[in-house]
């Protein structure tokens, strides 16, 4: 065989929906048609699609798979596998792990684990501390997508609070730098505020109001300051309110903004009007939060004032999620429906299937200068992903492949449904089945 073509599929890629044809070899993209086939197309394997939508495979630049340390909870292994079946092929996964991911062997040891079980492309941010300046100097800026920080409460000493520390990072790193910006100060006044006034088993509604607005801001806006006194690459994680917009703007491509940012999936489609239904299972660290934030955060991926559409998957037992909004843990799993969210909110008419996959597929790739991913292009790697919009999907406990076992849509259910993934050109998942042999590549940067 010449390799393969997939056949009559209505394909959504930089901005345009038409019917062709996306003929693979090897691990790449040779040739995508607009109208008939080549006369060698008899050589290759032919897969029909009609009717059925290709995307690029989603990029989700921020996920926690746990591994190594908390495995539990989830490791590279499930959670790919979760990935893949959701149309996501390449993934950076987060350094708070045990150990963390902020010495080198440390990454060299997530690399090698990641290139014997991962089913999709992987890479690995390296974290920051108050004290690896060094470590951050010996990285090879192909391999890592950039520094993570924590500017809000995290593990261990992962919390980057001294101003030399930061200031050095920002300065000398020469990387693009990721925050979690949640103003710790603030956080602390706000517990003490309310356990004082209500007692200390506080309920989920509490979540929002401690990890308030007002602690998001000011540690985005110190970030912003800073990045900007230092010419530092500075990408906000998770924005979750409507104010924090400001210190971003919709003037700039992407590859030409110094100040950019990321929302996550659960931000667009929850409100604090939830939490009485949802309770701790949409506990996310920065909370979900107003209504009115929502609608903000929607109307800034409509008009690029957002630049991309994440997850933060962070998958923990149910069992981790119980008790006050003070003791359950923050974070969810998401990475399996991701996708079928936002094409379900652009069924809805709130972005058009076009923006789905410039926020998740085209926009990541271009923000962290991965090489030939993203696109449905000659030449690219063929990672693809089949939607079939006429087979809803309910979530329910027998199709959920997170290792800990459920999700916040649980019982929803997705007017489309993810068909068919393919890897490198190597199809990874088919109709709730994963070719468990495949394995995805390192994720490299220009």
């Amino acid at each position: 065989m010449a390799g393969i073509i997939i056949k009559n599929a209505t394909i959504i890629n930089e901005g345009e929906m038409f019917t062709g044809s996306v003929r693979i070899e090897n691990s790449l993209i040779k040739e995508i048609y607009r109208d008939a086939l080549p006369p060698d197309a008899d050589n290759c394997e032919i897969i029909d699609v009609t009717g059925k939508w290709l995307l690029p495979g989603v990029i989700d630049d921020q996920v926690h798979f746990r591994d190594p340390g908390l495995t539990h909870k989830g490791d590279i292994y499930t959670e790919s596998r979760a990935a893949v079946a959701g149309g996501v092929t390449s993934f950076m996964d987060m350094p708070n792990t045990i150990p963390q991911t902020t010495t080198i062997p440390d990454l060299e040891a997530k690399l090698q684990r990641a290139s014997e079980v991962s089913f999709a492309n992987y890479s690995f941010f390296f974290g920051g501390t108050n004290d690896n300046m060094e470590a951050i100097r010996q990285l090879d800026r192909s391999r890592v997508p950039g520094l993570k920080l924590f500017l809000g409460s995290s593990t261990g000493n992962m919390l980057v609070d001294r101003k030399e520390a930061l200031e050095k990072i920002f300065g000398e790193s020469g990387m693009l730098i990721a925050i979690h910006a949640e103003k710790e100060e603030i956080i602390k006044r706000n517990i003490a505020y309310y356990t004082e006034k209500y007692g200390p088993d506080l309920d989920i509604t509490f979540h929002s109001k401690i990890r308030s607005e007002e602690a998001c801001y000011a540690s985005s806006a110190e970030a912003v300051e800073l990045a900007h006194q230092l010419n530092t690459r500075l990408h906000i994680l998770h924005l979750s309110t409507a104010r924090e917009l400001s210190l971003l703007d919709n003037k700039l491509p992407v590859a030409d903004k110094q100040i950019t940012g990321e929302v996550c999936v659960h931000h667009l489609w929850f409100t604090d009007e939830d939490y009485p239904l949802y309770g701790n299972r949409i506990k996310w660290n920065p909370a979900i939060k107003a209504l009115s934030d929502r609608e903000a955060l929607r109307r800034a991926v409509r008009d690029n004032t957002i630049d991309i559409v994440a997850t933060d998957h962070a998958p923990h037992l149910l069992s981790e999620k119980e008790g006050s909004c003070l003791k359950a843990t923050s974070g969810g799993p998401l990475i399996q429906h991701s996708l079928q969210a936002m094409l379900d909110m652009a069924s809805q008419g709130i972005f058009t299937y076009e923006k789905v996959v410039e926020k998740m597929c085209h926009l990541p790739a271009d923000l962290f200068r991965i090489d030939r991913r993203g696109y449905i292009r000659p030449g690219y790697y063929a990672d693809l992903v089949l939607v079939d919009p006429t087979a809803p999907l309910t979530v329910q406990q027998d199709n959920i492949l997170y290792k800990c076992g459920w999700s916040p849509f649980e019982n929803y259910t997705f007017p489309h449904s993810i068909w068919k993934t393919f890897v490198n050109g190597q199809e990874v998942y088919s109709e709730g089945r994963i070719t468990e042999d495949v394995r995805g590549m390192e994720v490299r940067y220009l």
